[in-house]
């Protein structure tokens, strides 16, 4: 492999010891906004140790697809390994083709209708208990809605509410707390802190409630689909064998954990957005109205734009790691073994030359209303290539109905001037504080079984008008 004589250009700023730590704990987003200016590929420090910065998407997508070289590693995934076990979103390479082929079953394309038609009902029966004038903390209850949701689609009964409660609880302390040990010194992460401690705490909890319910569905066996798949699973291509105890409950711990994180948040961020733009959540409102299947999001189009868009601006795994497993080429450069390489989505999605104003919320750049298509390399919020996101259109299903029901049947207004704050770039990008009244939508007549029950316990009819189409879909 022939080395070249270019060198890599280093990010300023870096403290002795603590490298470029201060600054990707302290406002992270904007440190990463800052170095496309030092180049496509950048060289900065996570405390002591060295690390390149991807911000070219053709360089992303090659580190993504070639798999093999560019390993699941790094400081970030040693962290998310000792939290969530060895599944498939930790594993390294050598066993991931298996564990995907077990895996892969649960979500088969022929099974996600009978999941939508499971999620729409979890939604409704959700977002009915909601009340006329309620502020809703948004990031508790798209979490509730996406753990019954998957619990319900995947796991069969789930774990008893109580047990619920406390996952919910025990996985917002290790979003935390994830991101910050990765970053910091190791010698940090190993001092008896309260944030320390409360780490650890998380973590058995959650592995000993997750062992003890898959303990009890391979007994019981009614196990849901998720749940039945990691139990009953062959490899026939390989070995024969299935998943062993601990692995079913690495990869349903993987699963849960996951699968609600990320989904609640991308729902809370959609929720904001149309808080602040009305006239697009009328929009989705009609939208929902016209669909003859509202638990087929391939008739809600403009809902699944609404998403996608949201996905661009706070893509929820927001920074990702790699770790070369041999000495390779990388943007003209010789790049050794065992080099973490960091990638995040979020600047790749955020670069002004793949996305004209970054920072507009706009639709339309998926519909066509409004701009060419965006690069394909340049959209990855669930990866790409062999380790791209197992769930990905699990996911955007859960998402785009979980949000038809929502305005279908609320109208979301701001509370106040402080009801949305900056992005929190933990593990997952989450909004901070965010907060939002439901009220009876004013534009939208509602049948009788649709209408909120207001705090004086009675029923509530609204006056529709009809609001002009919105042409094209740009909201500033």
């Amino acid at each position: 492999m022939a080395d070249t004589p270019a060198t890599i250009s280093r990010a300023p700023g870096a403290l002795p010891l603590l490298g470029h730590a201060v600054p990707l704990l302290r406002d992270p987003l904007s440190f990463l906004r800052s170095l496309p200016q030092h180049g496509d590929l950048v060289a900065i420090r996570i405390g002591p140790h060295p690390a390149l910065v991807l911000g070219d998407p053709h360089l992303l997508h090659q580190v993504l697809v070639n798999d093999k070289a560019f390993d699941k590693g790094g400081p970030l995934y040693e962290r998310i390994g000792e939290f969530i076990g060895n599944g498939l979103i930790s594993c390294p390479h050598s066993e991931h083709r298996r564990q995907r082929r077990l895996v892969q079953p649960a979500f088969h394309p022929a099974l996600l209708p009978g999941y939508a038609r499971t999620m729409t009902v979890q939604f409704a029966e959700a977002v009915s208990t909601w009340r006329e004038g309620q502020v809703i903390d948004v990031l508790h209850e798209t979490q509730q809605l996406a753990s019954k949701a998957l619990i319900a689609t995947l796991f069969g009964n789930g774990p008893d509410p109580a047990s619920r409660d406390l996952l919910a609880c025990d996985t917002a302390t290790l979003v935390a707390s994830a991101y910050r040990q990765a970053i910091q010194p190791s010698w940090a992460n190993a001092l008896p802190t309260p944030a320390n401690l409360r780490c650890r705490r998380a973590v058995g909890r959650i592995r000993a409630t997750i062992t003890a319910y898959v303990s009890e569905q391979r007994g019981r066996g009614d196990a849901g689909p998720m749940l039945s798949t990691l139990l009953g699973a062959r490899d026939n291509e390989g070995d024969g064998q299935g998943l062993s105890d601990a692995e079913c409950v690495d990869q349903a711990t993987a699963f849960f954990l996951a699968g609600t994180e990320t989904t609640a948040v991308v729902l809370a961020w959609a929720m904001h957005l149309l808080a602040t733009h009305p006239h697009l959540e009328r929009e989705l409102r009609r939208e929902a109205g016209r669909a003859s299947d509202t638990a087929d999001p391939r008739q809600l189009p403009l809902t699944r734009a609404v998403i996608t868009e949201t996905l661009r601006l706070y893509p929820p795994v927001w920074l990702s790691m790699r770790t070369t497993t041999t000495d390779t080429p990388l943007g003209g450069h010789h790049v050794q073994a065992g080099t973490t390489v960091v990638l995040s989505p979020y600047l790749i999605q955020h670069r002004p030359d793949l996305y004209p104003d970054p920072e507009l919320f706009d639709p339309g750049r998926w519909t066509g209303t409004t701009r060419p298509a965006p690069p394909r390399d340049a959209f990855v919020p669930f990866g790409a290539g062999a380790r791209k996101c197992i769930g990905d259109q699990f996911a955007l299903a859960e998402t785009v109905l979980a949000l038809a029901a929502i305005v279908n049947r609320w109208h979301l207004e701001t509370p106040g001037r402080a009801a949305f704050r900056a992005p929190r770039p933990l593990t997952i990008l989450q909004p901070r504080g965010l907060r939002l009244r439901v009220t009876t939508p004013a534009a939208t007549t509602l049948t009788p079984d649709q209408q909120p029950r207001r705090k004086d316990g009675h029923d509530g009819q609204s006056e529709c008008g009809t609001a002009a189409l919105l042409s094209p879909y740009v909201v500033a």
